[in-house]
């Protein structure tokens, strides 16, 4: 079946498209026909471990946001033998030509987490462990499993074929596209998963820009291919004309495709054998396919590691940190050049700078193959390794032996696009819940966060008690924030802000950070969807037809997203996907209309009574309900009419007299109050407002709770962009 790229509503085929000279030597057959993958049973190899050490799960970083992984509390035999027979030990330092080191990349929910999990399973990596009967294996940390998406990236091996197959599982999500940016460095090729039904989103783009500039050979996985409304062709076409707009090179466009169903675990080159897998499935069979192809293509297409071993003095990045209570700080990363032995002498350079921070010595070398760590004697170049011994290393260091004196290149970041202010809990009902109250603990708590986590910045002026966190979207803070209460910190969280910048060939111009969001709604609500972001300075770029969605892109400042998320919802009455990801920093395109009514702000402190909020109710919604404890300068409601905030008494009680009724009280039936999420809370408030958030309860409030200094500073008031004019 041959592909087809559609533009200006004809059809071209790559030869084609060739012919016009935008990209040559396209293969018009990109199907991996030698690969006859036969049923082997649900495990396709089942790796010794005769000689390997197994030690017990660590977490993936020094972040108490990551949890451990399951440790393997009992040993299960595998499910059917394998026809590889592997002679790979896997504490052994093999050959760099067995090596494979790959990543996994793509949009949020294309299944790549899914696919992981697939491939270990098939490869007898979680044989013997309890992760053989999870899902989502990788996504250790707490809040990853909740919410049903990847923070974090994640690092393991399989061996496969003689061959050692490293895997770097990483986020889906814009706002932690840090974790992509920093693990390219320890690849050599990528897989990009993508939808076939949604084809390539936002953050496709993104993972496959930075993959590209790295010079990257992708391997393309179609996944969910099984779906009724599955577009395989229309997506391997839209496919290879984002390569084509992003300036992929001739032997970048030639990529390998296969199709896949990971939730089912087969994969496949032809969509021949699709129609017939998805026929079985239908008929309540089980399909007759593995990973094979998928296997034979990493081994096949992607380069083994390349520098030297024996004629190299040893060098690593470290791009993770993982904790370890009985061994410390451990440094995870590959290895450049040279080989590591337990015992050896080491040294920790400081990245930019080449100062040595630290020498010490190699106590410990793991290897992580499924779930487990697994103890090794020596490393060499092309191994991805985790080494204990130098506690005072950081993201982006450089270890190396003692010949080393310069430190290794790093890749940068994107900068942050917003900021929020940390700040103690000054509020009346601060210290009842939380242990971690003072400014200092939650200063040492943000610095041990900036030192694993790259794509956040910590500012700190040193004047004040309060601290400026820059991340790259709201969803990123938010974690953060939960990650913390669940720790048992009290914090104040002012609203997010966008970063302005100046034009650095144009001093008197303003830039700030624009992004591509992509959104997938019912046609009878893009109307009010188009209304909207046109109102919040957002132009749209396309408007298509994908399955029995309207698919509309839009290029909007950042500022026109913030709080917009909640809107979103309500119009599209839930059905609605929206996904954004940073494109640049563009001219500052000027104000637009306020989103949000005034809030109800409570006058007196104390506890909330039915009496007084089925008064107040008329006014307006409520966010607090009776028996709640209030305290000036809270906000207990919205408005619902435009104007200014209203300061209401919600701890009013009825009177009560001698003098007997001539009728019953009516029944007070207040509306039902719902509970604040953080992502809620920081898209909801005003720039005046801040978050109060405790172990238990999210509360919103005024930043200056005294009613008369509220009023004359509000006067004053200035926003960033007329900091930056002035």
């Amino acid at each position: 079946m041959q592909s087809v790229l559609r533009i200006s509503g004809r059809r071209l085929t790559r030869s084609a498209f060739s012919s016009r000279n935008t990209a040559t030597k396209l293969q018009t057959d990109r199907r991996l026909s030698s690969m006859a993958a036969t049923a082997i049973g649900s495990s396709i190899l089942s790796p010794k471990l005769s000689k390997a050490r197994v030690v017990p799960d660590l977490p993936r970083t020094l972040s108490s946001a990551a949890r451990p992984y399951s440790t393997p509390a009992a040993a299960t035999s595998p499910s059917s033998a394998s026809e590889l027979v592997d002679s790979i030990d896997l504490g052994d330092m093999i050959p760099m030509d067995r090596i494979r080191n790959i990543g996994i990349i793509a949009h949020v929910d294309h299944g790549k987490t899914t696919l992981v999990d697939c491939l270990l399973k098939q490869s007898g990596a979680l044989s013997g462990s309890t992760a053989m009967q999870e899902t989502r294996v990788m996504d250790s940390n707490v809040i990853e499993k909740e919410r049903g998406i990847t923070i974090l990236s994640k690092v393991t091996s399989l061996v496969y074929k003689d061959h050692r197959i490293n895997i770097i599982d990483t986020p889906g999500h814009a706002d932690f596209g840090g974790e992509v940016e920093r693990i390219l460095s320890m690849v050599d090729s990528v897989v990009l998963v993508v939808d076939a039904t949604e084809g390539a989103m936002a953050q496709t783009k993104f993972v496959l820009t930075k993959a590209l500039s790295r010079g990257l050979n992708p391997l393309v996985v179609l996944n969910k291919v099984d779906r009724p409304t599955s577009r395989p062709d229309e997506v391997d076409s839209e496919l290879l004309e984002l390569f084509m707009a992003l300036g992929a090179s001739d032997e970048q466009t030639a990529y390998e495709i296969l199709y896949a169903s990971a939730k089912e675990g087969w994969c496949t080159d032809s969509l021949d054998k699709v129609a017939d897998f998805v026929a079985a499935t239908n008929k309540g069979q089980k399909a007759d396919g593995n990973m094979v192809p998928l296997f034979d293509a990493i081994v096949a297409r992607v380069p083994p590691p390349t520098g030297q071993r024996e004629a190299a003095p040893f060098s690593m990045l470290v791009t993770q940190l993982e904790a370890n209570p009985y061994l410390g700080k451990c440094a995870l990363g590959r290895i450049t050049s040279g080989i590591v032995r337990v015992g050896d002498r080491i040294r920790v350079l400081e990245p930019g700078t080449s100062v040595v921070k630290e020498e010490g010595k190699v106590t410990k070398l793991f290897l992580r193959s499924g779930v487990q760590q697994v103890e090794m004697a020596q490393a060499g170049a092309g191994d991805v390794v985790s080494i204990s011994g130098v506690p005072s290393v950081s993201v982006n260091s450089t270890i190396g032996g003692p010949e080393i004196t310069e430190a290794l290149e790093f890749i940068p970041v994107d900068p942050p696009t917003i900021s929020v202010t940390f700040s103690v809990n000054d509020s009346p009902l601060a210290g009842r819940e939380g242990s971690q109250l003072t400014s200092g603990m939650i200063r040492e708590r943000l610095r041990r966060e900036a030192e694993t986590n790259v794509a956040l910045q910590i500012v700190d002026d040193g004047k004040s008690e309060a601290l400026e966190v820059r991340g790259r979207g709201e969803l990123q803070l938010s974690v953060l924030i939960e990650t913390m209460r669940r720790e048992g910190f009290e914090l104040s969280v002012t609203p997010p802000r966008v970063l302005f910048k100046r034009d650095p060939e144009n001093k008197r111009s303003i830039l700030e950070p624009f992004e591509e969001i992509t959104i997938d709604v019912d046609h009878q609500t893009s109307g009010v969807v188009i209304e909207k972001l046109t109102k919040r300075k957002g132009e749209l770029k396309s408007f298509t037809d994908v399955a029995d969605k309207a698919r509309l892109v839009f290029h909007i400042p950042t500022r026109g997203l913030l709080g917009y998320a909640s809107e979103f919802k309500n119009d599209t009455h839930g059905t609605g996907v929206m996904n954004h990801a940073f494109l640049r920093y563009s001219e500052y395109v000027g104000a637009f209309e306020k989103t949000r009514k005034s809030s109800m702000v409570c006058l007196s402190a104390g506890t909330a009574t039915s009496y007084a909020l089925n008064m107040i109710e008329a006014r307006g919604r409520l966010f607090v309900r009776n028996g709640d404890d209030v305290y000036p300068g809270m906000v207990v409601g919205e408005l619902s009419k435009d104007g200014t905030d209203l300061e209401v008494n919600p701890t009013k009680a009825k009177q009560l007299t001698n003098i007997r009724a001539a009728g019953k009280d009516e029944a007070i039936r207040l509306t039902p109050v719902k509970s604040w999420t953080l992502e809620e809370a920081i898209a909801y408030i005003n720039p005046d407002e801040a978050i109060e958030v405790t172990p238990m309860q999210i509360r919103l409030r005024k930043q200056i709770m005294d009613p008369t200094k509220r009023k004359q500073l509000s006067r004053k008031r200035v926003s960033d962009i007329d900091e930056l004019l002035d």
